[in-house]
């Protein structure tokens, strides 16, 4: 096999990482495997080289590489670590963050993760609060007719989550 970075060597590396289920390879010779780091495992990051964010600067970096004005941590640090240093890093260096994040995850928002049967009780309770808040707007509006609909709704609805419960 030819190696993926420079096409010309024969490649004696083989990585494989699964990202987003799918499985991704990379074939490097002996010298890009030197080059990216491979051969150093504080300096190689797969998912770096896999993404193209791999960048042939040293950790130092250039005189006007960002930086983050809190921790001091640079975008190379962040790079070679895979971590950033504080919260404030993640202002720093938001730009490039979100499709690096979409990249590896389902999303870019952070929900947890939530026992089932607390999920389907959060959904009946909201489900709840939203129908008594229109049946005392309809209350008030004396839409007597709604209110009675709205009052048939919840009885149902809580009829129906005990039930699931038994």
């Amino acid at each position: 096999m030819i190696c993926d970075v420079c096409q010309d060597k024969h490649a004696t590396v083989y990585l494989t990482q699964i990202v987003d289920g799918q499985m991704q390879k990379v074939n490097l010779c002996e010298g890009c495997a030197k080059e990216k780091g491979v051969t150093d495992p504080t300096g190689f990051a797969l998912a770096d080289l896999l993404l193209g964010l791999g960048s042939d600067e040293k950790v130092g970096g250039s005189a006007d590489e960002r930086r983050c004005d809190v921790c001091g941590f640079t975008h190379s640090e962040f790079k070679k670590t895979g971590r950033l240093g504080c919260s404030a890093c993640y202002q720093t260096f938001g730009d490039g963050l979100d499709s690096l994040v979409k990249a590896m995850h389902k999303g870019t928002r952070h929900v947890g993760k939530v026992p089932t049967r607390y999920r389907a009780t959060k959904r009946f309770t909201d489900q709840i609060s939203e129908l008594k808040h229109r049946l005392k707007i309809a209350i008030g509006d004396e839409n007597f007719e709604e209110a009675a609909k709205l009052r048939d709704e919840i009885n149902s609805a809580e009829e129906e989550f005990i039930r699931s419960k038994a």
